[in-house]
Formats: C-alpha cells, structure tokens, sequence
C-alpha cells in the first residue's frame, strides 16, 4: 500500500460455510447452536466461523417464528421482535462494538440461512448500518 492510501474495511454479512473471500477478516456466527457433526476444531477450516457469537441470534421462539414465516406481514412481526430482542443492553454493546470495529478491522458475522432476505442477517445488517458499521 501506498504512502497516505487508505486501507478500507468493514464487516461483511455472510453466510455461513460459503467460501471465504480475500480480506473477510475474522469471521463471527451469530447462531444459537454451533453445526450438528463437525468438530469444533473444524469450524474455520469449513468455513463455518471463528468465533461463536450466539447473543446476536434470534432466540428460539424467534427462530421457530421466521422459520415460519411464509408472507411479508409475518416477516414484519418477526423483524419487530428480533429489534427488540437487539435492543437489550447485552445485545446492543455488542452490536455497538462491532459497529465500532468495522471502522478499525475487516470481520464477518453470520448465519447458515440459504436467504438473506428471510434471515436475522438481514435485519443485524440495518441494525449495524444504524450504528455507523462500515459495511462491505
């Protein structure tokens, strides 16, 4: 790198066991419970993730809710109900800290989900975005 160029880096949103990308940095997975039948010593080599971080993800009730939501109005309510689960105190230091680390560090935090869109991912991506996070 240059004299004076600046290096850019963010936190991406991923999904879990995809093949990593140049620069992803740390990788987070924000689930409730780490894969069924891979050894933890496992888990980075298979792209899965580095760090266990499971404050983030939807509790089990709201698991099972966005599983089965099959229309925008029960999307909403699911949505509702994840922000106000993230704006617990523990839950929001933690996703003010990596707000804050996006601007210092390149990471990637996570979930297994097929569809971004009909994941928890999507509404940690507006909530970071609301922080401040530098986003990929």
């Amino acid at each position: 790198m240059s004299a004076g160029a600046e290096q850019t880096v963010a936190i991406r949103i991923v999904r879990l066991g995809s093949p990593r990308v140049p620069g992803e940095g740390l990788r987070i997975g924000t689930v409730r419970h780490p894969p069924r039948g891979v050894p933890k010593t496992e888990y980075a080599a298979r792209d899965l993730y580095d760090v266990w971080l499971p404050n983030l993800a939807p509790s089990a009730v709201l698991v099972k809710s966005a599983l089965g939501a099959k229309d925008d109005r029960s999307w909403r309510v699911f949505t509702r109900r994840y922000r106000a689960e993230m704006s617990r105190p523990e839950a929001s230091r933690v996703l003010d800290l990596l707000a804050a680390l996006s601007h210092t560090a390149d990471l990637s935090v996570g979930c297994y989900c097929r569809d971004e869109a009909r994941c928890h991912r999507s509404v940690m991506r507006e909530l970071l975005a609301e922080r401040g996070a530098s986003l990929a």
